[in-house]
């Protein structure tokens, strides 16, 4: 871990490629957490990126520097040379920062070693908040070359050790940030949630005819939303009017799309990725919300952001996998919990719409706003940051 000196006063950055009022998890997650600083009293910067169609949304937060980077077809900041132009403007934006006390980097790794550097120059302390390991996801994407692997997995073990503070979002991802880099207090688990002004049970229901199943949020490698569309088959048989409507984009979009148009599955649609109050009223009306991990990816300790945005709204969860969000549905009784394969998906989906083992939304609502609230994840953040502070 570097050593700094103390600094009581002066401007806190959190530095960002994502930030609200993009409809992103991440960008929700550090919004929430600026916020929590605010409420100490300290002074904080948000460093990011211009939003695109979104410049007329009011900013919740009081400071934020943002920044023209390379977009892709989607909209995303993805990709290494995406990354590059927030993470080279972002070195030279935090050096000509006046009065820097300390950093907060959010991922990728090249951020964090942007912010790393710049800290060093500037003997000032950071965190890192660790959403996920970007090393092993690198691992599921094929064509990836060993090279690749293996610069990111130094660059993210190279910021994680140098880090005042690492910034946790399960306890999943703090078992595997040990097992890399070894066992440190420096590593604390704030977790993860919904912004619950955002989604709630109470609202517009999307006038969609027929029952529904949902899925929003990416559809990548290590999510395989794939054997949704396996299980939805087989649910047709008795169900023929339900549907599956899915709000994503990601690198699995256009594949899943065309599965879908080849098997003549015309009840599953795939529709652009909508804000907050939007998507709430799908979600809202829909028989079960849908959320997957791949197992045997070593991504299983991931947790889907999704299913913090069903349980806020009162929409019970499908979720299948071998890892730590099934056992969050299970341990919690936030829906169904199956293995990853098709005929146990689908058959708790035969459940959902039968109305079996459905919670209430009165629970699912109650359990977000206890343990998946963004603002405590915020406020959690905030104090595990004390070392920077």
């Amino acid at each position: 871990m570097a050593k700094h000196s103390r600094r009581t006063q002066g401007t806190y950055v959190v530095a960002t490629r994502l930030f609200a009022p993009e409809p992103t998890p991440a960008a929700s997650r550090n919004e929430a957490l600026v916020r929590a600083i605010e409420r100490t009293g300290r002074t904080v910067r948000v460093m990011t990126t211009t939003a695109p169609g979104l410049e007329k949304v009011p900013d919740r937060v009081r400071n934020i520097s943002r920044w023209p980077v390379k977009r892709d077809r989607q909209g995303h900041v993805k990709g290494y040379v995406s990354y590059l132009s927030f993470d080279i403007p972002l070195f030279f934006r935090l050096l000509a920062q006046r009065d820097l006390a300390g950093i907060i980097s959010e991922p990728p790794p090249t951020t964090g070693l942007a912010v790393m550097a710049a800290a060093a120059l500037r003997r000032v302390p950071y965190a890192y908040y660790a959403a996920d390991v970007w090393a092993d996801a690198t691992g599921t994407v094929e064509g990836v070359p060993w090279i690749v692997r293996t610069a990111v997995r130094v660059m993210e073990n190279l910021v994680w050790r140098r880090a005042s503070v690492l910034l946790a979002t399960s306890q999943g991802v703090h078992d595997r940030i040990i097992e890399l880099i070894g066992p440190r207090p420096s590593v604390a688990v704030v977790g993860n949630g919904i912004n619950i002004e955002d989604f709630t049970p109470h609202g517009d229901v999307a006038d969609e005819p027929g029952p529904y199943f949902v899925y929003t949020g990416t559809v990548s490698e290590w999510h395989g939303a794939g054997i949704f569309l396996d299980a939805y088959e087989r649910v047709l048989a008795d169900h023929p009017g339900v549907r599956m409507l899915f709000f994503s984009e990601g690198a699995h979009r256009d594949e899943l799309e065309q599965a879908a148009r080849e098997r003549g599955l015309d009840g599953v649609e795939f529709r652009r990725r909508l804000p907050a109050g939007e998507i709430s009223a799908y979600i809202r009306g829909a028989v079960a919300a849908l959320s997957s991990v791949t197992p045997g990816q070593g991504y299983d300790f991931a947790v889907a952001t999704k299913m913090f945005a069903a349980t806020a709204c009162g929409t019970p969860v499908i979720q299948t996998g071998d890892g730590y969000g099934n056992r969050l549905v299970e341990d919690n009784a936030l829906g169904w919990s199956v293995p990853y394969e098709a005929g146990a998906v689908a058959a708790a989906m035969q459940a959902a719409l039968a109305g079996e083992g459905r919670p209430s939304p009165e629970h699912l609502r109650d359990w977000t706003e206890r343990d998946a609230s963004l603002d405590s994840a915020g406020d959690r953040g905030v104090t595990a940051l004390a070392p920077l502070f």
